[in-house]
């Protein structure tokens, strides 16, 4: 079986982690030959050498996340970890997921689509909001504008030319993970974490050592705790999501569970030391090894 890693995204250095921590859990947990291919324009040719039974997708961010990959490894009949090409495209797309999550009753945030040049030219919507890509994830190029800010925010060249401006959303940061293999069967939600940082959980604060403090459980209200796995179980379900996927949220405790707020879902969840979903199964009871090995034997097409 093959591990897909690396790729061209913004997120590629992430990716190498996850694929690298996700190969050798494989490997120590035995009855694999697994093969690390790090994807890229070629990718085609080399599964199409390599020949393997079955992909596990440790891609993040564009090309890897967004369903083309996910459409490759269905037109070559391979079968592929996570979401397929649906889900994939419509969780990577803040703007169109959020559409889906507000059909399901999901509580987020109100958002707009902007050019870059109207977002540093002019303040589109009462600070604080956010600025970020709409099509990408782990924190990549995502500006916090405050009150205090003398103008709006000057975006790096990296921003692409439409991006999304959203509310702000205080409060404590929650992630949730679902595990589930098909349509409205076996999906599960596994816990609730609380991450801990002392400044804007960035892209620093997710994969430098000691950026945050992971509290898994998280010491919340039950009635909190519950609505996390019910909103992330919703989500997971109404995106189609398969496989593993996680699900943010930010809680403003002022507030009760009116405050309780579903910024995201990411469909190719990060697997590296510092990752919320390993940590999740293992709160569970499922080690990572076995973590990795449940998701390669759920691989299949048509997802």
């Amino acid at each position: 079986m093959a591990v897909l890693l690396g790729g061209l995204s913004a997120e590629r250095e992430v990716s190498l982690s996850t694929g690298r921590a996700c190969a050798a859990a494989l490997r120590e947990h035995g009855g694999y030959n697994v093969v690390e291919v790090d994807a890229g324009r070629d990718l085609c040719a080399v599964l199409t050498d390599l020949k393997p039974d079955a992909i596990l997708n440790c891609l993040h961010g564009r090309w890897g996340e967004d369903g083309c990959v996910q459409g490759l490894l269905e037109w070559m009949g391979l079968p592929y970890s996570h979401s397929g090409v649906l889900a994939s495209a419509l969780a990577m797309d803040k703007q169109r997921s959020k559409e889906v999550y507000r059909s399901a009753g999901l509580p987020v945030v109100d958002s707009v689509i902007r050019s870059k040049a109207e977002v540093m030219a002019q303040h589109v919507m009462p600070p604080p909001y956010v600025v970020k890509p709409n099509n990408e994830g782990s924190s990549v190029g995502v500006y916090l504008v405050n009150a205090e800010n003398n103008g709006p925010p000057q975006l790096d060249d990296a921003m692409p030319e439409f991006v999304m401006v959203e509310t702000y959303a205080p409060g404590r940061e929650l992630t949730t993970t679902v595990m589930g293999s098909r349509a409205g069967g076996d999906a599960r939600a596994l816990t609730v974490t609380d991450i801990i940082t002392t400044g804007w959980y960035d892209y620093d604060a997710k994969y430098k050592e000691g950026g945050s403090t992971h509290v898994v459980p998280a010491d919340i209200p039950q009635e909190i705790f519950d609505l996390c796995l019910d909103y992330a179980l919703r989500a997971h379900e109404a995106l189609g999501c398969r496989g593993v996927s996680r699900t943010d949220f930010r809680w403003d405790e002022t507030r009760g569970a009116d405050g309780l707020i579903l910024l995201e879902t990411n469909t190719q969840p990060g697997m590296t030391a510092t990752s919320l979903s390993p940590e999740q199964a293992q709160s569970c009871g499922m080690s990572f090894p076995d973590f990795c090995a449940w998701m390669v034997e759920d691989a299949s097409c048509g997802r």
